[in-house]
């Protein structure tokens, strides 16, 4: 039988919070040997951020091994906001959460990210902080779209199926859910993603 949505699962970049790896390329360039390009693909699309986003290398090893491949020269205190303040945030979203918090509507993040993204994103946006759970990569040692951290998310939300609405920017991730039996939201625009909550029944624990 059919049940009414009860929860709904956000996630995070270019959901909630933009970001831009060509600030950090930018600054990580300024203090190294390689062109912001460079460092740009070194970090956005190679297999140390992947090895780094699934919890192989922590937070010390990371920019070790920036530091080896682009030549920064900063210190490990620098490196943390050149690496992680890229983000801002998408407004209409957080409002769409805040609203969904009101009405008792129970809210969780599942997200690839690392720990000194997450750690940024916790200090500088307070909206961080509301949600009932969080399904992190660099926790959870597996990455979306791989099947394992979607049962892990239904693990930690004690829901499964029908019961939970998932909003994603990429297409690749969202699937694992809709197969799941998740109703799926293909975020692109936040008025479509906002309208289409409008249209799901929604029953949170707080809900009347």
């Amino acid at each position: 039988m059919s049940q009414s949505p009860e929860i709904v699962i956000f996630d995070l970049g270019k959901v909630l919070v933009d970001f831009d790896y060509s600030i950090c390329a930018r600054k990580v360039s300024a203090k190294g040997k390689l062109a912001p390009e460079q460092v740009q693909q070194l970090i956005d699309h190679s297999p140390l951020l992947f090895r780094y986003e699934t919890g192989k290398i922590d937070k010390t090893e990371f920019p070790r091994e920036v530091c080896k491949l682009t030549g920064y020269c900063g210190t490990l205190g620098e490196f943390a906001p050149d690496f992680s303040d890229i983000f801002s945030p998408i407004e209409p979203m957080i409002a769409l959460h805040a609203d969904l918090r009101r009405r008792g509507v129970p809210t969780f993040i599942l997200s690839n990210t690392n720990d000194m993204a997450a750690g940024h994103i916790r200090h500088a946006f307070p909206f961080f902080s509301n949600f009932d759970g969080y399904i992190l990569s660099y926790e959870q040692g597996v990455m979306k779209p791989q099947a394992r951290i979607y049962e892990i998310a239904e693990e930690i939300t004690g829901r499964k199926a029908d019961q939970i609405i998932y909003i994603d920017d990429r297409f690749e991730n969202v699937e694992p859910g809709r197969l799941r039996g998740w109703h799926v939201i293909h975020h692109q625009a936040p008025d479509a993603t906002i309208r289409r909550i409008q249209e799901l029944e929604l029953t949170g624990d707080g809900l009347p």
